[in-house]
This record gives structure tokens, C-alpha cells and sequence, in this order.
């Protein structure tokens, strides 16, 4: 359990929405209650350095290769001004301040990229993707607080962090009760050795890391989209609403995503028939034809993540591309991007990742079992 805390402080799960700075106790950090109207957890805040030696750099194989028509599998996503940022109590300090913003029409994926598509860059190209491949860590420290102890080398292996859900209620203050760092899991052992992807090649592929993302976006002929070109094509034509499907809270009425119902993280009572991930296109699109912009994986956009971007904005934005810089207050030494739309893992206790102005962020190298991607093309 040692190796586990420390392993998990240095990937940064710490998980704190607009967490003050943590303390650290021996070698792992500890976090501030939560719950009874403390500060909530979130399922995807904090996600620094896993590894910090792949840099971005696409190997020469991989081209444009990967569209045999037109524009298959995306829908156009007509221009307009829309306001981005938050608009209920929900809402945190990076959505604010609401500014208007302006974008220009691009095609989008209807869906996640699937096993089935990642399989087929993978073959094509050769890839072995971030997870598959050991850390470095005098790169991995370059990220981290300096004096940061240096893991165990049983630790430092090609691995991912896999959700391990406790069997009786625990509190949310301790994400190491349901999160594990596990050898050999990557995209294709979502769950770690042993598990496949067998029968799942309309799933979304998961364990994906920002630069794996961009690799399979160049193969495609495509892009990872803007923060702006998310919300805009995630809220469906609809104006200032919370959620792809309008103000109905996630849990009531009829099932309208992929999310965790019940207790986090121990008891899910299956409203939506998932415990995990879900095939895509398992719930009703949008209005502009778009499946599981709310929950089922976060995905990853191509701007980086700032707290304070926003108040850059406030006059207005024509296609922004995200601020020049990445900055996280809470761990100023990593490099984030921002990361969109909520997971299976998301619940109103602890996480609302589905609504559509939520703000994410995690380093371009992390990748964990909710985590993959859809491309965009101009």
C-alpha cells in the first residue's frame, strides 16, 4: 500500500476540485475531507506527470493514412456563437468568468474512437502507446515538487491506473481504496493482464494518453478538438443549458448517459445497465447527432489547461486555441491539457463531469481506464 500511495501521489491523483494545497505525511499526500458539505473529490482532477519522456513525436509511418472516404463517421458542426462557461451551483471558479465565443464550422466524430479504430492505427503504424512503455524518472521528476522521492523500481514498469471499487462504503478522501497503478494494463488489457478486448470492438478505447491521441489524429487526417469546439458541438444547439439534453439532472427521468448511479464508489445500482464502459452510441445523441458527450470516457481537447483562461476572455473569442501556457495551482510544475465530458465514473457525490461546461485537466502523458478521445476535422 506504500508503493501504491507513493506511486499515486506521483501520477496525482489527488483529486481535488479547487483543493487548497495538500499536505504531505510520509511519502504520500494527504487530502482534506469532503463530504457533508466539505470540498467534493472529482474523478479526474490532478492527473500530473506519468511519464514524462514521451515527447511528442509521431514516428515517420504515421501518415494520413487512416480516411478511405470523405468525412465517415462525423457529422458537420455548423458555425455560431454560443457563452461558454457555467451557469448552475455546480459550477467551479474555472468556468467563470461566462464570455462569449465564436466558432468556426468543423466535422466531428459521432462517437468516441473505438477499440476497432485504434486497432486498425495500431496495425497500420506500429504505435505502442504510453502506457505500454516504462517511465523514466529522471524526465517523470522534472514534473513533480522538487525532493520528491524516487519510487520503488517495482513501481517505475509499463502499467495504468485501473478503477478497484471497494466491496462496503468508504470515504472519498482516499482514492488509493479505489484506484489501483496495475502492471500491464494499457488499451488493449483495460483491466490489466488477463483482460482483453475480445467482443468490445465497438467500445471506446481507453488508456489513452494525450500524445497517443494526437498520433492517431495525424494517421486520420485529423485533430483533436479546441476546448471551444467541444462545448460548442457537446451542448447540441441548445442555449445555456447544463447538460447535452437541457436541465433534467442526470439521474432523473429516463437514462441519458453512461454514469455511476448510487454510492461512489462501492454500490452502483445499474440504472443505465453499465457498471463500466458502455458501447458507443449506447445512449441518444444530441441535437447535432453526437453520442456520449456526457459521460461514458473524459476526452481529451487539444488546448492546454490554465485556471485562469477565461478572464483572458472576456471580451469575447473568435476560434480560441486555448491559452499559450499550462497551469494548475495545485501542481504547478506539470503540463496539462484539458480533458472534456465526464465518465462511467461520475456521480453527483463526487464527480459531475457530464455536464457541459465542466473543465478537466490532466498531463499529456497520463492515461487511466476512463480516459480515450473523438477527433475533429476543418
Amino acid at each position: 500500500m506504500r508503493s501504491l500511495k507513493l506511486i499515486i501521489l506521483l501520477t496525482g491523483f489527488c483529486f481535488a476540485c479547487k483543493q487548497k494545497p495538500v499536505t504531505v505525511t510520509g511519502n504520500y499526500t494527504r487530502l482534506p475531507e469532503t463530504v457533508n458539505g466539505k470540498k467534493k473529490l472529482c474523478c479526474e482532477s490532478n492527473i500530473p506527470a506519468r511519464f514524462a519522456s514521451v515527447k511528442l513525436n509521431v514516428p515517420a509511418a504515421i501518415e494520413a493514412g487512416g480516411i478511405n472516404e470523405l468525412h465517415p463517421g462525423m457529422v458537420l458542426i455548423r458555425p455560431g456563437t454560443f457563452v461558454m462557461g457555467g451557469n448552475n451551483s455546480q459550477a467551479e471558479e474555472d468556468e467563470y468568468p461566462r464570455h462569449k465565443v465564436t466558432v468556426k464550422s468543423f466535422w466531428m466524430d459521432t462517437t468516441e474512437v473505438t477499440n476497432a479504430q485504434f486497432s486498425s492505427f495500431v496495425k497500420a503504424t506500429g504505435y505502442v502507446t504510453t502506457a505500454e512503455r516504462k517511465p523514466d524518472w529522471n524526465e517523470m521528476k522534472k514534473q513533480l515538487p522538487p525532493g520528491t522521492p524516487k519510487p520503488d523500481d517495482s513501481v517505475l514498469v509499463a502499467a495504468s491506473l485501473v478503477f478497484t471499487p471497494p466491496d462496503h462504503a468508504v470515504g472519498l478522501n482516499d482514492y488509493s481504496q479505489w484506484w489501483a497503478w496495475k502492471k500491464g494494463a494499457d488499451w488493449k488489457h483495460p483491466h490489466g493482464p488477463g483482460s482483453n478486448i475480445k467482443g468490445k470492438a465497438n467500445y471506446p478505447v481507453v488508456h489513452i494518453s494525450w500524445y497517443d491521441a494526437v498520433a492517431y489524429c495525424k494517421w486520420a487526417g485529423k485533430r483533436l478538438p479546441t476546448e471551444a469546439e467541444w462545448e460548442w458541438a457537446a451542448r447540441g444547439g441548445l442555449q445555456d443549458k447544463i447538460y447535452p439534453w437541457g436541465n433534467e439532472p442526470v439521474d432523473d427521468g429516463k437514462v441519458k448517459a453512461n454514469t455511476w448511479q448510487g454510492r461512489f464508489p462501492d454500490r452502483n445500482t445499474l440504472k443505465d445497465k453499465f457498471y463500466g464502459l458502455a458501447p458507443v452510441a449506447s445512449f441518444a445523441a444530441n441535437g447535432y447527432g453526437l453520442y456520449d458527450m456526457a459521460g461514458n470516457i473524459w476526452e481529451w481537447c487539444a488546448d492546454y489547461y490554465n485556471n485562469k483562461y477565461y478572464s483572458t476572455l472576456t471580451k469575447g473569442a473568435v476560434n480560441p486555441k486555448g491559452p499559450a501556457n499550462s497551469f494548475d495551482p495545485d501542481e504547478p510544475y506539470a503540463k496539462k491539457r484539458v480533458i472534456r465530458g465526464g465518465s462511467f465514473l461520475c456521480n453527483g457525490s463526487y464527480c459531475t463531469g457530464y455536464k457541459v461546461s465542466r473543465r478537466m485537466k490532466s498531463t499529456e502523458d497520463s492515461g487511466m481506464e476512463h480516459l480515450g478521445f473523438r477527433c475533429v476535422k476543418d
